[in-house]
């Protein structure tokens, strides 16, 4: 029995996908699909247009694939693609704006308590207004720096900075309210 390193196997698959091979490229996509759809739903409340956006940032990974390098991680590279897509689409759909506000606090920003739900979570994300939730899971959940960020967006750093503060005021005031109701003290 022949072991396969499972980078040996995902190099593998990649090139099959490059050339064409569509059982290799369903395999890619079977594989990475549901937590891409969870990436795009970070960005986009709604689930169908987030699929929908998932499936035309697929398609730039397959016909990109041969650009791939692999110097990183697949998935990271994928991810990358999703991100981009889904402010892509965000930006033509013209729901994000920055207010240009360079004075921001740095406060500190206590960690949500685990007695929330990943679907109450995603609820308090998905209420901050689009600019606060764009800048939020870029710095929060993707890790990208404010400098980054601000090339992505085009807006400059003050303003990223800005958007993530406000939008963690926003969040502790949310999580506040939750659990005074969950306490019954409100």
């Amino acid at each position: 029995m022949k072991i396969i390193h499972l980078h040996q196997e995902e190099a593998e698959i990649i090139k099959l996908a490059v050339a064409n091979n569509r059982q290799a490229q369903q395999q890619i996509y079977g594989r990475f699909s549901p937590k891409m759809l969870s990436v795009c739903r970070q960005y986009i409340k709604d689930i169908q247009l987030a699929e929908d956006v998932m499936i035309t940032a697929f398609m730039k990974v397959f016909t990109n694939l041969n650009k791939f390098e692999h110097k990183g991680s697949f998935e990271g590279w994928i991810r990358r693609i999703m991100v981009n897509e889904c402010i892509s689409y965000l930006r033509v759909q013209k729901k994000v704006k920055f207010t240009e506000d360079e004075i921001y606090v740095e406060e500190s920003f206590n960690a949500i308590d685990s007695q929330f739900s990943i679907e109450q979570i995603q609820f308090l994300i998905d209420a901050l207004p689009d600019g606060y939730k764009m800048v939020f899971n870029l710095y929060a959940i993707e890790g990208y720096k404010h400098n980054e960020i601000a090339k992505m967006l085009g807006i400059n750093e003050g303003t990223s900075k800005s958007q993530l503060s406000h939008a963690r005021k926003m969040l502790q005031t949310q999580i506040n309210t939750l659990k005074k109701l969950d306490n019954g003290t409100e």
